[in-house]
């Protein structure tokens, strides 16, 4: 349905898309054979979705302090 793979797409571009199918779909406007469409064309873009924030996730990095407050480096992000 898109000329634009999910994939290809920024964070950014695929949630503005997104955000378009759920428009559409909560119209009611359009047929059932183009829901359907939509609501795979809404799965692949939220998995991406999904996919870009825990990459971006996985990049943070914690600022460590040292004992007199000032920043000594980072180390990587541990969501535990």
């Amino acid at each position: 349905m898109s000329d634009t793979r999910a994939e290809e797409m920024s964070f950014e571009d695929a949630l503005k898309k997104l955000e378009e199918i759920v428009t559409k779909l909560e119209s009611a406007e359009v047929s059932l054979e183009q829901s359907i469409d939509l609501y795979e064309e809404g799965a692949r873009l939220r998995a991406h979705c999904e996919a870009r924030l825990n990459a971006a996730q996985e990049r943070v990095e914690a600022i460590r302090l040292a004992q007199s407050g000032e920043p000594a480096g980072t180390e990587p992000f541990d969501p535990a």
